[in-house]
């Protein structure tokens, strides 16, 4: 009887109200709601721009209609460029070749602000740190397969991560060539000694995965040891490269990819997943024999045996282990097989660095010697500058903020920028300027080198609070004064 009182009252009501009444107690609503904004958000967004003098930064000219509301021509731009394989150098020449340091440009629903201003990606990755985030992009792409750790997480979970795991990354641990030597070895036994064509980015990105897993593990997938194969070690091998490359199709398409159906990536990353618990699971059941020492008798120094030391939390455990794997195997492999490529076409550079390391007679060099040599640091500096291993990168404002530069018709004032508007920094476009790099910025040139001391304009492994933690730490000087280094070493956290 209630309910049926209700629904006549609900009926009576309904009845003696008119469509275009519905209609202006919705606009008188949104005038209103429009009125308190401006009085509390919008006054407060006026008196900071006032107040840091902030000028509009240069927009994007989409085309079209689709292209000013959703960014669609510069999607398709990204899309087709992205299968040929020159996602960054078209982003590059379309988004900086007239001079412009910062842009906005609209992508689906909102716009972002790109820059290749060293002054901003220093506010975004330091000075102003705390006003910017990871954005939940990355944390809804990566957190379902390698879940919650340092490369994954934010704010306090990512300060934890990182006080956690820090101490693995120690000069005394990172420096024991001799751990990596046998798998080097195992490498060159796969490429031919008749001068056939061999592909060397398939075996250094295997030479890293045996590397970095034993490392981490304990346990060395081996993929390079011929005649000693294990099925689940290849498994993982493939399914961590499939997975991978999806995730990448995931941020360019901002997860629209999700909606298209792979039951591959399923089933790889569940394997990956229970692949890594597994040796998770056996060194908890191993801990007191490993506490004791008996494990570490047998085998080198083993990331994961550490961690057991501060946590027993086997999802932790796994999380951390699989978040170090996927900064450092793709990382290193691509800085080997970018210097390689061009080295294959720099038979001058070849000789120098040849020359350099035949002074050691032979001997394979400790982790001193290596920070000696300097042509070798020259190589490798270069390459890590004309093709960085994470060319790009993305920061979410997370409260109203500002940025020094990219504002007015010079790009000289501060720009604002509103809470929820993602920054992306393009490193590879970065690294091409030639106002920091000279007018030769788009040629591989090792000996510039020699008197380059860059600041932020050098940015292979990230810098502020998430700098790679498995950077060098030594120290170098810069126009900036003393900090530390970027020199290419394993890994690269961002």
């Amino acid at each position: 009887m209630h309910i049926a009182v209700q629904a006549e009252m609900a009926k009576h009501i309904f009845a003696n109200v008119s469509l275009p009444g519905i209609f202006a107690a919705a606009a008188v609503l949104l005038l209103i709601s429009r009125i308190y904004w401006e009085l509390t958000t919008g006054a407060q967004r006026r008196r900071l721009i006032k107040e840091n003098g902030c000028k509009p930064v240069k927009r994007y000219p989409h085309k079209g209609l689709s292209g000013k509301l959703f960014g669609y021509d510069t999607m398709k731009q990204n899309f087709q460029a992205a299968k040929q394989g020159r996602f960054h150098e078209m982003a590059r020449n379309r988004n900086f070749s007239h001079q412009q340091h910062t842009i906005q440009i609209r992508n689906l629903n909102r716009d972002f602000i790109i820059t290749i201003e060293p002054e901003n990606v220093k506010a975004v990755l330091s000075t102003k740190f705390n006003d910017f985030s990871l954005g939940n992009l990355r944390t809804l792409t990566m957190e379902p397969v390698f879940g919650n750790g340092i490369f994954t997480s934010d704010g306090k979970s990512w300060e934890h991560s990182r006080a956690m795991i820090r101490p693995s990354f120690t000069r005394q641990q990172v420096g024991d060539l001799s751990t990596y030597e046998h798998h080097f070895q195992n490498m060159v036994a796969h490429i031919p000694k008749d001068g056939q064509t061999v592909d060397l980015q398939e075996l250094f990105f295997r030479l890293t995965m045996d590397s970095a897993t034993e490392f981490l593990f304990g346990k060395s997938t081996n993929t390079l040891v011929k005649g000693q194969e294990n099925p689940g070690a290849l498994r993982f091998t493939d399914a961590f490269t499939y997975v991978t490359e999806r995730m990448a199709l995931d941020f360019r398409t901002a997860r629209l990819s999700r909606f298209l159906p792979d039951q591959k990536r399923k089933d790889d990353s569940e394997f990956i997943r229970n692949f890594a618990q597994e040796i998770v699971d056996e060194a908890l059941a191993n801990q007191k024999d490993i506490e004791k020492g008996a494990e570490q008798e047998k085998r080198s120094y083993t990331f994961l045996y550490e961690l057991l030391k501060v946590t027993n939390d086997p999802y932790t455990l796994r999380s951390e282990t699989l978040n170090v794997l996927l900064a450092g195997r793709d990382t290193t492999a691509s800085l080997l097989a970018h210097t390689f490529h061009e080295l294959a076409r720099r038979p001058d550079v070849w000789s120098k660095l040849r020359a350099e390391v035949e002074e050691l007679g032979g001997q394979p060099p400790d982790y001193e010697t290596l920070k000696s040599m300097k042509y070798v640091k020259w190589v490798l500096n270069e390459s890590l500058r004309l093709r960085p291993v994470v060319p790009g990168n993305t920061r979410m404002a997370i409260r109203d903020t500002v940025l020094p530069l990219g504002g007015g018709p010079d790009e000289k004032s501060p720009i604002f920028v509103p809470k929820g508007t993602p920054v992306t920094y393009s490193v590879w476009s970065m690294h091409r300027r030639k106002d920091f790099f000279g007018d030769d910025a788009l040629e591989f040139k090792p000996e510039r080198w020699e008197k380059l001391r860059p600041g932020w304009e050098y940015l292979p492994f990230n810098g502020g609070p998430r700098i790679c933690i498995g950077k060098s730490s030594s120290l170098v000087r810069t126009r900036s004064g003393i900090r530390r280094s970027n020199e290419p070493v394993l890994l690269a956290l961002c």
